[in-house]
């Protein structure tokens, strides 16, 4: 089978994004969204945020370091995790979120790497 690194969809009207049926088990240890390096969003799975990302935002070095402070004020800032719903392959995203990405109601999510990147429908 293929391997899948973009796919397009509909919020529904409680901000649920469904995960494609063949990627569902990507997310088996839960959900990470966070505010991406712009204005979009990455989705990680919290396996991969916790095995990769939490290990590089505290990687040692100086405490007064601004831009250690400012990767981390990013990643931080409004992060939200969640649970998979089985049934049906959703997660919510937060309102705040979709704020700072423009996301209203089409999502394009695109692989990049161990992550996804969420962006509004209009943005390719």
């Amino acid at each position: 089978m293929a391997r899948i690194d973009y796919f397009e969809r509909r919020l529904d009207d409680k901000r649920r994004l469904t995960i494609p049926s063949e990627l569902r088990e990507e997310f088996l240890s839960g959900v990470v969204v966070t505010r991406g390096f712009g204005p979009y969003l990455h989705l990680y799975p919290k396996s991969v945020w916790e095995d990769q990302v939490e290990p590089a935002l505290n990687a040692s070095g100086n405490i007064l370091d601004e831009k250690i402070a400012d990767v981390n004020v990013q990643f931080r800032r409004g992060k939200t995790e969640a649970e998979l719903d089985q049934k049906q392959g959703r997660i919510t995203i937060e309102q705040h979120l979709l704020e700072y990405a423009t996301i209203e109601r089409d999502v394009v999510a695109v692989r990049a790497g161990s992550y996804w990147r969420l962006l509004p429908g209009d943005a390719v």
